[in-house]
């Protein structure tokens, strides 16, 4: 059974940063896109940080510069950096193992719990 289970929210202030995790269990059989995706209060929920299994890379217009996505195969971790954090990056982070980094998340998505992150002045 697939687990993505992701950890390292929490609040900030202006400026600071933090680091997601998450932690994969299981066979992620042909999902060869892990992405990072956040709903912010009232709106949908958005990628900002993709990875494909052929090392492509690619970021939200909103967090580039600022968020790097990397993972440690052998421990089956992917994380998040993000630094210089705005309160405009508040909302519920959650990663999600796709099929492919072009298309939109379907039944066939795994997706973790959350974690949520608060930024504030």
């Amino acid at each position: 059974q697939v687990q993505l289970v992701e950890s390292g929210g929490g609040s900030v202030q202006a400026g600071g940063s933090l680091r997601l995790s998450c932690a994969v269990s299981g066979s992620l059989d042909n999902r060869n896109c892990m992405v990072w995706f956040r709903q912010e209060p009232k709106l949908e929920r958005e990628g900002v940080a993709a990875m494909g299994t052929d090392g492509a890379i690619s970021y939200a217009e909103s967090v580039k510069g600022r968020f790097t996505i990397s993972q440690d195969n052998a421990k089956k971790t992917l994380f998040l950096q993000m630094d210089n954090l705005t309160p405009e990056d508040t909302g519920i982070y959650y990663c999600a193992a796709m099929r492919d980094c072009h298309s939109n998340p379907d039944e066939s998505t795994y997706w973790g719990q959350g974690t949520q992150v608060t930024v504030s002045y």
